[in-house]
């Protein structure tokens, strides 16, 4: 009998490629799955580490802003105590201030009484608060009053009250400009009665004193009047210590 011999070989590539051919897409999504997997991880790790970061930042934001709060509150506080003390202060002082200006009105108003009683003035004077006061009928310069008043053992009256300023406004109910005691010629704008005393409190003209308002016609207004017959705040005027008015001349009454 004849032996009949089948050459049957092995391919090898073949069953390589079939291999390849199964394997290779599973591992492919494996690696995808894996890398996925790993930036999922890596995501969570950075979003953990911001949370936590952000979380120290605003517990830190907000530990600083109670302590700047806290700083606030206390300077507030301190700057509060102080200013009620010295408010305190400042009303003690004023309750003492109108305590003496109380007892002064009162002394005050004694002494008229007292000045009334047993003092008078000449003829032709006229008394208010214990001093006599003289409206001159003659007219001149701020220095011939002045000369005028000494003769008569008085001055250019001097204002030191309301109620004076009040009193020489109703001297007389005519409108008359009248020197008083007040200039400026030791220097320019800075006003004194002939006592020395500066002037604390006037009663000048809207626009008053204005030293002539430049114009020249006028010279140097260095020299102050009142105008009786006026409103009683408002009736000074500056003017030439030459220019001719009446006078107004005070002194202590007489017993």
């Amino acid at each position: 009998m004849e032996e009949i011999y089948v050459n049957f070989e092995y391919d090898k590539s073949v069953h390589s490629r079939s291999s390849t051919n199964q394997t290779g897409p599973r591992s492919s999504e494996r690696r995808f799955y894996g890398a996925a997997v790993l930036c999922l991880g890596l995501l969570s790790v950075f979003l953990l580490v911001g949370l936590i970061s952000l979380g120290v930042h605003y517990h830190n934001s907000v530990r600083y802003a109670a302590a700047e709060l806290f700083t606030i509150k206390t300077n507030m506080t301190e700057r509060f105590q102080d200013f009620m003390k010295e408010l305190s202060s400042l009303s003690a002082e004023r309750d003492q201030l109108n305590s003496s200006l109380m007892k002064m009105t009162e002394a005050k108003r004694r002494f008229e009484r007292i000045c009334r009683q047993n003092k008078t003035c000449p003829a032709g004077w006229t008394m208010f608060s214990c001093f006599c006061y003289f409206l001159s009928n003659d007219a001149g310069s701020w220095t011939k009053g002045r000369e005028d008043s000494r003769s008569k053992g008085a001055d250019l009256v001097v204002v030191d009250s309301a109620e004076e300023q009040t009193f020489l406004s109703g001297l007389t109910t005519a409108e008359t400009w009248s020197w008083i005691g007040l200039t400026d010629r030791e220097e320019e704008g800075t006003w004194k009665w002939i006592d020395g005393a500066s002037l604390t409190r006037s009663y000048w003209e809207e626009n008053q004193p204005d030293n002539g308002g430049g114009d020249t016609t006028w010279g140097e207004e260095e020299c102050a009047h009142i105008r009786t017959g006026k409103k009683t705040e408002e009736n000074w005027n500056d003017r030439s210590c030459n220019a001719s008015l009446r006078w107004i001349c005070e002194k202590m009454a007489q017993h």
